[in-house]
């Protein structure tokens, strides 16, 4: 069990702020600066600008704690494959503009004076496990292509002369309730519906939206737990795309925060934001649940892919979490450290 090499630097107690510039449209003309920024930027703090050019600053905030160390499974020339922990969200939104993946990138590469990597996909903030991330502009446009491949030929659309099957992506989860079926695919479209905090809007279970396909195994059932473990594949990459679909067959992530059965939140016409002001300037979150929230268990347990720029194939492992090992893995994994501390 050779130790992998982690990086990571503790977070300071506030983050440096936001600044934006902006230029005001003739159509904006008419608005009072409250009007404006309280508009184009609703969940930001209030605002100080001068003529037609306006210059928005939020002030320091502290952050929601947030894991900082970060385990590398992986890494070439071209690429470098991260084992994320759960909490950690991995690009700037929302309350974390700081604590993010992409933040520890750039300071690690700070530090010995280089250009950082990029993730070329996104994990919730709640799943851990493989984050792939390129280190140059070609791998990044190809890796990108891998994904998107992947994502798109689930309708159809694609030219099978092009690139597919170029990556393969397996997770593990813990579903709420018995899964009957020892295997069950689900190829429910992934839609986007108007809710309470999500700007962009909440992805869920809908006929008019994106095709996604998921095949989930079972691994272990736990009556008396009432769970179901689960290996979940999936090409397509749908935001959420996992917790929707094993909502939707009736057995969503067990501790889910956000959704219920059918693939949509437990509440959809749940109370707005509290737009009160928090301490820091900005606003409180909202009431109810949104998909950055953790308490589920769902990990990126192995990434099957295509070297960018050498076509070798490449398997990465991320270590399981004691809470998604079989007894059989749990027993294997304990006799593997023992042999370790032995020698």
């Amino acid at each position: 069990m050779a130790c992998r090499r982690k990086f990571g630097i503790p977070w300071p107690e506030c983050n440096d702020g936001l600044s934006y510039d902006d230029v005001v449209r003739i159509s904006d003309s008419g608005l009072t600066l409250i009007e404006f920024y309280s508009t184009k930027y609703k969940s930001s703090a209030p605002l100080q600008g001068v003529g037609s050019k306006l210059v928005y600053h939020r002030l320091p905030w502290k952050e929601p704690d947030a894991p900082h160390m970060i385990e590398v499974l992986y890494e070439d020339d071209d690429m470098i494959a991260l084992n994320k922990p759960s909490g950690l969200q991995v690009l700037p939104g929302g309350l974390f503009q700081q604590r993010t993946v992409l933040t520890q990138l750039q300071w690690e590469a700070n530090l010995h004076k280089k250009s950082h990597p990029v993730p070329v996909h996104r994990l919730g903030r709640g799943t851990s496990g493989i984050l792939l991330c390129a280190k140059t502009k070609l791998a990044r446009a190809r890796l990108a292509s891998y994904f998107a491949d992947g994502t798109s030929n689930i309708g159809g659309k694609r030219n099978t002369k092009q690139e597919i099957g170029k990556i393969a992506k397996i997770y593990r989860g813990l579903a709420s309730g018995i899964v009957e079926n020892d295997q069950v695919t689900v190829n429910q479209p992934i839609g986007v519906v108007k809710y309470p905090g999500v700007a962009k809007g909440l992805y869920v279970a809908s006929e008019s939206g994106k095709p996604a396909l998921s095949v989930v195994s079972i691994l272990e059932r736990n009556v008396q737990e009432n769970s179901t473990l689960v290996q979940v594949k999936i090409q397509s990459g749908r935001p959420h795309q996992i917790r929707i679909h094993l909502s939707f067959i009736g057995h969503p992530l067990l501790g889910d925060p956000l959704y219920g059965v059918g693939g949509q939140p437990k509440c959809l016409d749940c109370d707005s934001i509290d737009e009160s002001f928090a301490e820091d300037g900005g606003y409180h979150r909202p009431i109810k649940a949104v998909p950055g929230d953790c308490g589920y268990n769902l990990h990126a347990h192995k990434l099957v892919l295509s070297h960018p720029l050498t076509d070798e194939i490449i398997e990465i492992n991320a270590p399981l979490p004691s809470t998604l090992q079989t007894p059989e893995e749990a027993k294997e994994i304990a006799s593997m450290k023992q042999t370790f501390q032995d020698v």
